[in-house]
């Protein structure tokens, strides 16, 4: 296995040395950071091959710094590792967006085995740089959308609200997922904020168009799906 650079964002601070030192001996780079919200910029910045993220952590906890990672286009396989064990704790983890999760307290030797795994995972897998349903598109590196060849002119929060929805096709998106990962509001701020977004978003992407494509779910959220999955 080659060299990976690790980022472990982990408060404890005798627990992430250790697991550092392990890291190094083994061959591999590894970086620390003790809190959530510098994690979050750490690894959102940083080119990271494997990101080790306890659950519990100030200024972010780990649930939503992984949630909002993915939101925002970050595909760097995750681990979580926690002392909370429970089957839905690492139901919780995974559904987050992590790809693996190691309870405290662990042998090594596994945690190597895991990193290891998911760096061979990431390797193999072609990273996606353009998201399309049906015939709207997003390049996520130019930061271009069209629909059926037409350039649609976007602000910067409707084109992370357009990215979440196309990360999820066909998935019922919620307005408490919607305000974490496009506002990073972790309480409902009692406005429309979102239902005005949305309308602009509509008038952008599906007015002029036979088919629309974002829909709402009554009493649910919003949804964005092809032609074929709304038939």
């Amino acid at each position: 296995m080659s060299a990976m650079r690790i980022l472990i964002i982990e408060d404890d601070v005798e627990a992430a040395e250790y697991l550092g030192k392990g890291l190094r001996e083994s061959g591999h780079s590894a970086e620390v950071v003790h809190d959530g919200r510098d994690g979050l910029l750490q690894a959102a910045t940083g080119a990271y091959d494997v990101l080790i993220v306890d659950r519990m952590l100030p200024g972010l906890d780990g649930l939503s710094l992984v949630r909002h990672l993915r939101a925002t286009g970050h595909a760097t396989p995750v681990l979580f590792l926690s002392a909370l064990g429970e089957v839905d704790d690492r139901v919780k983890g995974l559904r987050a967006g992590g790809d693996d999760y190691l309870v405290k307290p662990y042998a090594f030797s596994e945690l190597l085995a895991r990193i290891e795994n998911l760096g061979r995972r990431q390797t193999a897998k072609a990273v996606a740089t353009t998201l399309q349903v049906a015939d709207l598109e997003l390049d996520l590196l130019t930061r271009k959308v069209t629909r059926a060849g037409q350039i649609i002119d976007l602000q910067p929060r409707e084109f992370q609200l357009l990215e979440v929805l196309l990360r999820h096709p066909g998935q019922v998106m919620t307005r408490t997922m919607l305000l974490e990962t496009v506002w990073d509001y972790h309480f409902d701020p009692q406005t429309n904020v979102i239902d005005v977004h949305i309308s602009r978003l509509r008038q952008k992407i599906d007015r002029g168009f036979d088919v629309p494509l974002i829909q709402t779910v009554r009493g649910a959220g919003y949804c964005l799906r092809a032609p074929e999955a709304s038939a």
